[in-house]
C-alpha cells in the first residue's frame, strides 16, 4: 500500500507544479465579475481536508489504521492509471485555457471563451480530472476514512460550483456560451449531437 500513498502525493505534487505558473497569472489579472459565496468558500475548504489534511494523517500515522481495507493490487495499479488520467485532463485543461483560469467564479477584463483543445469535446474537463481524481484516492488510499473524504466532499462542490459557472458564462457570452453547451459535454463527451 506503500507505492499507493506514494502515487497519490505524487499526484498531489504534479497538480501544483501544473497550477503554479497559472496562479501566477491569475493574481495580475483584472476582474470584472466575482461570484464567490461563503458556501463555495466552505466547500473549498473542505476540499482541502478532504484532499490533503485527512489523506496526511492517514499517510503519516497510524491514528486512521483502524479504519484500513484491502483491494486486490490490480485495483491499487488502476488507481495509478486513474491518477495518470487524472492529471493529464488537468493539465490539458490548464493549458487550453491560458490565462482564462481561475480557482474561483469570476471573469477576467481580457477573457475569452475557450472552446478549443478538450474544452471542444467537455466544458468542465478541470472537473472532469476531479472525479478521476477522487475515484482513484478511494483506490490509492485504502482507508475507509482518507479514501472516499475526496468524493464525499467534491459531489456538494461540483453540483454547486457547476450550475453557477454556467450561469456566469451565460451572463458573460451569452449566446456564444449556449451554443457550445449545445454541442458539448459537461464533463464527458456528448456521444449525440
Amino acid at each position: 500500500m506503500l507505492i499507493f500513498k506514494l502515487a497519490y502525493w505524487a499526484g498531489l505534487v504534479v497538480q501544483i507544479i501544473v497550477r503554479t505558473p497559472f496562479s501566477k497569472a491569475w493574481k495580475s489579472g483584472v476582474k470584472t465579475i466575482q461570484r464567490v459565496s461563503v458556501t463555495e468558500n466552505i466547500l473549498l475548504g473542505l476540499l482541502t481536508i478532504g484532499n490533503f489534511v485527512i489523506p496526511l494523517v492517514y499517510s503519516v500515522t497510524n491514528w486512521l489504521d483502524f479504519a484500513n481495507y484491502s483491494l486486490p493490487g490490480w485495483l491499487g495499479w488502476l488507481g495509478v492509471l486513474l491518477l495518470a488520467l487524472a492529471l493529464f485532463i488537468f493539465a490539458r485543461s490548464h493549458i487550453d485555457l491560458k490565462s482564462n483560469w481561475s480557482p474561483t467564479l469570476e471573469i477576467r477584463a481580457d477573457h475569452t471563451l475557450i472552446t478549443n483543445g478538450i474544452y471542444s469535446i467537455i466544458r468542465h474537463p478541470m472537473y472532469a480530472s476531479q472525479w478521476v481524481f477522487v475515484i482513484s484516492q478511494m483506490l490509492l488510499l485504502q482507508n475507509w476514512l482518507a479514501g472516499p473524504i475526496g468524493l464525499i466532499v467534491f459531489i456538494p462542490f461540483y453540483f454547486l460550483r457547476v450550475g453557477a459557472e454556467e450561469k456566469m458564462m451565460l451572463d458573460t457570452f451569452g449566446e456564444q456560451y449556449r451554443a457550445y453547451m449545445n454541442k458539448t459535454g459537461s464533463v464527458i463527451p456528448r456521444i449525440v449531437k
